[in-house]
């Protein structure tokens, strides 16, 4: 089994910065990507980004420009950089995993409140 620990959520005000971080152990053979979704009560989980092995990326347009995801493979770490957040990024962040052998095996964290309020 594959373990997710996520950490850095919290209450921030508008316009301010907070960093996610995700630290995966446990079975761990084949990573190929890595990312970070979000959920708001009553709303389907949602993509926010996502890196590979290789470093490619992929974001949702809502934060194009104000999120950064990076990833440190020695250390199977991989961070969220959130910049200017808005009311609208209100929301339970969970942390993704997928890796390949044969098939593809998808993991997910506990989940982290982010929450931005004045």
């Amino acid at each position: 089994q594959v373990q997710l620990v996520e950490s850095g959520g919290g209450l921030v005000q508008p316009g301010g910065s907070l960093t996610l971080s995700c630290a995966a152990s446990g079975s761990i053979f084949s990573i190929y990507a890595m990312g970070w979704y979000r959920q708001v009560p009553g709303k389907q989980r949602e993509l926010v980004a996502t890196i590979t092995t290789t470093g490619s990326t992929n974001s949702a347009d809502s934060v194009k420009g104000r999120f950064t995801i990076s990833r440190d493979n020695t250390k199977n770490l991989v961070h969220l950089q959130m910049n200017s957040l808005k009311p609208e990024d209100t929301a339970v962040y969970y942390c993704n995993l997928r890796q390949f052998r044969v098939r593809s095996y998808e993991y997910w964290g506990q989940g982290t409140q982010v929450t931005v309020s004045s």
